[in-house]
């Protein structure tokens, strides 16, 4: 499978939207497009599903190292891959779009805010494909695509500005309809507020897709993972709550058993099951419904009981013992871990993660590492009695120090985990 990488010059250019638009220019022009998103992002991802209906593959090598990278690309099904971004092209301390199209072999191609330029445009881009020997990347920037540009005397100048070695790939014309609303953790999802597919549609026609398929390249393959030795089953948390799961980490659990999916929010049963995944997600958005559904009463009781459960962040706060919104109203939750959550008006921490456990649990040996990535409005006070199974070796953690609260054989980290890093494999051992 071919792929290309949407870079931008900065946050906020509107990679998302080109890269909505790109995949529907793509899909138009006969293709089978495959999305992905660099970094660590669950929001983004959500979109390129819903306009592409498929799962997008999340590619980053901090959560999952080079082989995990290319084994989750090569996971996609299609004939070219588009890669949206993160931040600017070379931001990022931890991973960078940058890293990920090193790693692949990708060639990027620049996504530029054009609203206020025309010849800059040549000069950003090309200032950014020469800053790549300059700090040591073997990254090739093959191309432009111009967002909020408009057609006629403007797009010609764009490109007519691009240097040899850059080539013109189109442009996303100026949109209001295509702005896609936000709350506290970005954008809202690809389900609960999908971009118009008319705007897209016109969006889309001015890119050009044959070119895009022409500059992308096949990224070199990897060897496959060990498969667990296991059949355990692994009920998992599916609901608008609950909604922050990587395609990989239900696929890594699959090969290794069964899923069995639920919705605490629906006041599902906890299905029959060796192990329990609460991911991140909204528990705040639905925190009254959440604390009436009797699910969580019933995950405190297995837990007492020692069924291994793991939530991570949004899963950690319904295991907690309440949850305060941001509108100050507090609620009663599983009372699994002694901590108390309370959201904020900005957000606690936003950073990629490496944490060493402190103490054996089911996701981690004592003495091993864990990578993943943090970000959350949410802080959490622990109790006199706390126990942690981590401490932080990058990242905040729940308190600076640790993560992974722990009681019975329960652990709650405000650190999410890849399903390519290894970081579940415990889960299937139980």
């Amino acid at each position: 499978m071919k792929g290309v990488v949407l870079g931008g010059t900065a946050s906020g250019v509107g990679k998302t939207v080109a890269t909505l638009a790109t995949l529907t220019a793509l899909e138009s022009a006969g293709y089978d497009p495959q999305p992905a998103k660099a970094g660590p992002d669950f929001i983004d991802p959500s979109h390129h599903e819903a306009v592409a209906g498929k799962p997008s593959r999340s590619l980053d090598p901090w959560l999952t190292g080079e082989d995990g990278l290319r084994r989750t690309y090569w996971r996609g099904d299609g004939d070219v891959c588009v890669v949206e971004g993160m931040m600017g092209l070379y931001d990022g301390s931890a991973a960078s779009t940058a890293s990920v199209a090193e790693a692949l072999a990708l060639p990027v191609v620049l996504v530029v805010d054009a609203s206020a330029g025309m010849e800059s445009v040549g000069a950003t881009a090309l200032g950014f494909q020469q800053y790549a020997a300059e700090v040591g990347r073997d990254i090739d920037v093959v191309g432009v695509l111009a967002q909020q540009a408009h057609g006629g005397r403007h797009e010609d100048g764009i490109r007519d500005s691009l240097p040899d070695g850059l080539r013109y790939l189109g442009r996303v014309p100026p949109t209001e309809e295509l702005e896609i609303p936000e709350r506290h953790l970005g954008l809202l999802m690809g389900a609960e507020a999908p971009v118009d597919e008319s705007a897209l549609a016109s969006a889309a026609e001015p890119i050009d897709a044959e070119g895009v398929v022409e500059v992308a390249r096949t990224p070199p393959e990897a060897g496959p993972s060990e498969p667990p030795a296991t059949a355990t089953t692994v009920a998992v948390a599916d609901d608008a709550a609950f909604c922050f799961t990587y395609p990989s980490t239900v696929e890594r659990l699959r090969e290794g058993g069964t899923v069995r999916p639920f919705s605490p929010l629906a006041g599902d049963s906890v299905p029959e099951a060796d192990a329990v995944y609460l991911p991140g997600g909204y528990p705040e958005l639905h925190a009254e419904r959440l604390a009436g559904s009797g699910t969580l009463d019933e995950l405190a009781s297995l837990a007492a009981d020692g069924r291994p459960t793991y939530g991570e962040c949004g899963g950690l706060m319904a295991l907690a013992e309440s949850l305060t919104t941001a509108e100050g109203a507090t609620f009663s939750m599983a009372g699994v871990l002694p901590a108390t959550v309370e959201m904020r008006d900005r957000y606690q921490a936003l950073d990629h993660v490496e944490l060493t456990a402190t103490r054996t649990t089911p996701i981690a040996d004592a003495g091993t590492r864990r990578r993943g990535h943090e970000f959350h409005y949410s802080s959490a006070t622990v109790g006199s009695d706390a126990r942690f199974a981590f401490e932080t070796v990058r990242g905040e953690g729940t308190d600076g120090e640790h993560d992974g609260l722990t009681e019975y054989r329960t652990v709650g980290t405000y650190c999410h985990a890849h399903g390519a890093s290894g970081a579940f494999d415990g889960l299937l051992s139980e």
